[in-house]
């Protein structure tokens, strides 16, 4: 049994990651602003902030943690102020670095994050393509990034770039796309919704984070699915599937991310600058280095994880609309002006 601690353990990466780890016999400490809703004799989870350097000691000390999995961050999302969003992602990582450094813990395994880029791409991203943020939380994980490279004489660090993490449960801005679905609206896409973009399992995911601890490896690393489908394509499959009558149709790209930069700009979109590349370009992580140096493999397709999403929405979608004091991903985001295009599809 090991001694693992987890920041963002209540979020929805975190608390499966809690749950697998837990499963497999070791001891958790977790820390988060939010309550965690699991209960485990091995588990100790305290409503916390890793910015409070004597907080972290105090959790790190007589406990020989042998590696901390650094899932917390604050999401961009609603009304969140900017200078909150990097404090909590900037200094949040520069205090745990320093207490893991202090502790001599020596292994910490980071989520980092596609949103590093704000354009597309016409071909796979590499781990040595140099990041170019478009906004602020995008560059709060490059930020937090370039502090564990400070660190590196100090512990082993581990970076892995995320596109969206998909899962049942998975929710945010999925769940205006999914309530479209359920209700057998138009989904639209951008363009003729061509573009690839990828996702990530969520159990695909916390198998590289436990490969990396394992292997003691560290570096950056990119991580995504396989055969990437159009968003056209993988959206045509949730339907089907599903049995819904949603059916797809297409807004002219130049005017409708006109139209979303407008909308972010007036604060009356969920939608931000990363979003559009989502929504309109091509991202995809070369996944090379990743399988050779850790021999990880995912095991879902785009397809297949946004279709499990969906019908965890699907069938909870009455508890999910009550929901309160749980993380931007396991609730439902605020639709915001997409509602008006709710209204006339």
């Amino acid at each position: 049994m090991a001694q693992v601690l987890v920041t963002g353990g209540s979020g929805f990466l975190g608390s499966l990651l809690v749950r697998e780890l837990l499963d497999r016999g070791h001891a958790v400490t977790n820390i988060d602003l939010l309550p965690c809703g699991q209960r485990h004799p091995n588990l100790d989870s305290i409503v916390g902030d890793i910015r409070d350097r004597a907080l972290l000691d105090r959790l790190m000390a007589g406990r020989r943690h042998q590696v901390v999995f650094h899932c917390a961050a604050l999401l961009a999302h609603g009304s969140l102020k900017e200078r909150e969003l990097w404090s909590a992602n900037v200094e949040g990582t520069r205090t745990l670095a320093a207490a893991v450094a202090g502790a001599g813990i020596p292994s910490l395994v980071y989520i980092s994050s596609n949103c590093l880029w704000g354009q597309g791409f016409d071909r796979p991203v590499r781990e040595d393509d140099a990041p170019a943020p478009c906004e602020i939380y995008g560059a709060s994980k490059w930020e937090g990034e370039k502090i564990l490279a400070d660190h590196a004489g100090n512990f082993r660090s581990t970076i892995i770039r995320s596109p969206t993490i998909m899962d049942e449960g998975r929710l945010g801005l999925l769940a205006i796309l999914f309530e479209f679905i359920a209700e057998g609206r138009r989904v639209w896409v951008v363009g003729d919704g061509s573009h690839r973009y990828q996702f990530i399992y969520a159990r695909d995911m916390i198998a590289a984070m436990l490969l990396a601890w394992e292997r003691g490896t560290h570096g950056v690393f990119g991580i995504g699915s396989d055969n990437v489908d159009t968003m056209r394509g993988t959206f045509a499959h949730v339907i089907a599937q599903s049995g819904s009558g949603a059916r797809i149709g297409c807004l002219p790209k130049a005017p409708t991310i006109l139209a979303m930069k407008a909308a972010h700009a007036l604060r009356v979109s969920p939608l931000g600058p990363y979003h559009y590349r989502m929504i309109a370009a091509d991202f995809v992580f070369d996944t090379t280095r990743i399988k050779a140096e850790l021999g990880w493999r995912p095991t879902l397709t785009n397809s297949e994880m946004l279709l499990r999403a969906y019908r965890y929405y699907a069938a909870n979608r009455a508890e999910i609309a009550a929901r309160q004091d749980v993380s931007a991903h396991r609730r439902s985001a605020d639709m915001g002006v997409i509602r008006l295009l709710k209204w006339v599809s």
